[in-house]
């Protein structure tokens, strides 16, 4: 709405600054009204010739295809010469760019590719010796005096009435509550390039004086700044969600349905990913549905922002649901290409969604979605990626933040997954699926949900599960011991929860219930024999282990908290061929800050998809 109405408002702007300047000039009025009718005949001729012409290159510019060089230039040869045209007329060169801009079909990669193409040379360069320029001029010296700075305070308090003002009583007039209301006013408060260029012209034109000026100029800057710290106070969009009964994948009711939100940073991310998906489907009644979610992070780049302002809905992740005639998606971002195509072939729900934010908040739009749809599961992609030869190399600190805060406040049980390739990189068929999976299990609520759904993924036909147990010798000293010592604690009831639930592992493999699963037990006194059983599994395709493993760690330092004891030492350059999944049980007392508000079902709309379809179910 912010950037809506900012885009009105500039709108405004240039055609006030036309008049300005028509009326502006020495000469005879006749002047004045060429400028007036000239800029008007302008502005008619780029809405019936200009806009055709760039629309049939935008139409000529599909989805997936690269745009050609020659609309480019051509487009950019336009740009250049409407600004002569409006320099010519007596109005500022920049408004006949500024048109061409508005009537650039936004529909289609035709505007996206043509802003990636000129935002590094002019946010980079020309913009920054714009504002230089406009600051060589400005001589805070001339604001002497008690009356000069009586009149800077005046201008200012002016600026913000009529503009924070007027947008708060006509948002409330339009039934916007009113802290949106307020914050709309606020940003609607900014001073940015137009305003720069309004003074620029006015002191050009002997308008506006030195004084002036500088006092014009100081109240740009002072409305700019104090706009962050004032909106990040009054504005916070409370999210609402329905409370739900499946948080975790260990769970009585075997037979119900499994949701996963299974995120990832791009393409290299989705062949482990979709064979994770055909690995969990299991044979159950209902099924699993898996809620992709491209994570992007929102740059200050014109493109960034260009694709938020096409993609966001309500300050939340997107559906790529837009629809062609036939009825298919039209998935604007190609990567979720291929989880359409494996929904197609497979009896997997999959609905992919894009979170386009800054890292440091991304995590709000994991947790938000992950309440929002109902999951029991989140998928996290590993903050390192692996290389050709064999070592781990992270792509930023900043990823790793983002997971450990996705940790902290998830609503669900949660996943990290070490990308070794699964399956290859490629996408594996059904049929063709053949992976060996190790459980290793050493006691606790993160083992007994990581033996879950290794118990899960035995249920597909081409996927045989091991479960490692380690035992400590009896008698002997214990691998839990030791200043390293981390994990949940080991209070008897927790030791009564991992009986159990090895006894049920062996009741289902004496009844051989069409699953493949063998258990073994690893007595072992320390870590080097932990680490030497660990490295004679090492031959497997997929490693499940739990987060806060009850033992000692395996490595000298622990570089990845999030990874756990266990996980640390997979995930560590050339420790194993296999990916990893390190897997959080979902605990209500850990988690730090809800991010989310629970309500009554009643108060929600549900935008959950029922099993094994793709419609939208509504109360």
């Amino acid at each position: 709405m912010a950037m809506s109405a900012a885009a009105v408002n500039d709108v405004a702007a240039w055609i006030l600054l036309a008049l300005a300047i028509a009326l502006s000039g020495s000469g005879s009025p006749l002047v004045s009204l060429w400028v007036l009718l000239s800029g008007g005949g302008f502005v008619v001729f780029a809405a019936l010739f200009l806009r055709p012409m760039l629309a049939w290159m935008a139409r000529h510019s599909p989805e997936g295809e690269p745009v050609k060089e020659v609309y480019i230039c051509a487009t950019l040869s336009i740009v250049l010469v409407a600004g002569f045209v409006t320099d010519t007329i007596g109005i500022h060169a920049l408004f006949g760019a500024f048109v061409v801009g508005i009537v650039v079909p936004k529909e289609g990669p035709f505007a996206r590719v043509l802003i990636e193409k000129v935002e590094d040379l002019i946010s980079g360069l020309f913009l920054p010796l714009y504002f230089v320029s406009s600051g060589l001029k400005t001589n805070v010296a001339t604001i002497s005096g008690g009356i000069s700075w009586a009149l800077l305070a005046l201008v200012i308090f002016n600026a913000c009435l009529g503009k924070i003002g007027g947008t708060i009583i006509a948002s409330l007039t339009m039934k916007v509550p009113f802290r949106e209301a307020v914050t709309l006013g606020f940003l609607m408060n900014t001073k940015g390039l137009v305003e720069l260029i309004v003074l620029n012209v006015g002191k050009d034109r002997k308008v506006l004086n030195d004084e002036t000026f500088a006092i014009m100029v100081l109240m740009a800057l002072f409305t700019t700044f104090i706009t962050t710290p004032i909106v990040m106070g009054i504005y916070k969009p409370a999210q609402q969600a329905a409370n739900y009964k499946h948080r975790k994948i260990e769970r009585g009711d075997t037979d119900s349905e499994l949701r996963v939100l299974a995120c990832f940073h791009g393409s290299r991310n989705i062949p482990t990913l979709i064979n994770l998906i055909e690995s969990s489907r299991g044979t159950r009644r209902r099924g699993v549905t898996i809620y992709t979610m491209h994570l992007m992070e929102l740059s200050e780049r014109s493109s960034a922002i260009f694709m938020v302002h096409k993609a966001r809905r309500n300050g939340l992740p997107f559906w790529n649901s837009k629809k062609d005639a036939a009825g298919s998606d039209l998935g604007g971002d190609q990567v979720v290409v291929a989880f359409q195509a494996y929904q197609q072939l497979s009896h997997v729900t999959v609905r992919p969604m894009t979170a386009i934010s800054d890292l440091r908040t991304i995590h709000e739009d994991v947790v938000t979605s992950a309440q929002r749809k109902r999951v029991a599961l989140i998928i996290l992609p590993f903050h390192k990626t692996q290389q050709l030869d064999g070592s781990m190399e992270s792509i930023g600190h900043q990823y790793q933040q983002a997971n450990q805060r996705v940790l902290l406040h998830a609503p669900c049980s949660v996943a990290i997954l070490v990308d070794r390739g699964l399956g290859g990189f490629a996408q594996v068929s059904a049929s063709e699926v053949s992976y060996s999976i190790v459980v290793l299990f050493f006691g606790g609520s993160d083992d007994r949900e990581a033996l879950a759904y290794g118990l899960r993924m035995a249920e597909h036909p081409g996927i045989a599960v091991t479960v490692l147990r380690f035992v400590s010798q009896p008698g002997g000293p214990s691998f839990v011991t030791g200043d390293g010592k981390v994990g949940i604690p080991m209070d008897a009831d927790q030791r009564t929860n991992d009986e159990n639930c090895i006894s049920r592992l062996r009741e289902r493999m004496s009844a051989n219930a069409g699953v493949s699963v063998k258990l073994e037990e690893k007595v072992v006194a320390g870590k080097e024999e932990i680490v030497s059983v660990i490295k004679e599994a090492g031959r497997c395709n997929l490693f499940l282990v739990g987060q806060r493993t009850v033992v000692m760690p395996l490595t000298a330092r622990l570089e990845c908290p999030e990874l756990g004891p266990v996980g640390s030492y997979l995930g560590e350059s050339n420790s194993t061929t296999a990916s990893v999944l390190v897997i959080k049980q979902h605990d209500p007392l850990s988690v730090s800050e809800a991010l989310v508000e629970e309500v009554d079902e009643d108060y929600v709309v549900l935008d959950t998809p029922i099993a094994g379809g793709s419609s939208l179910r509504r109360p």
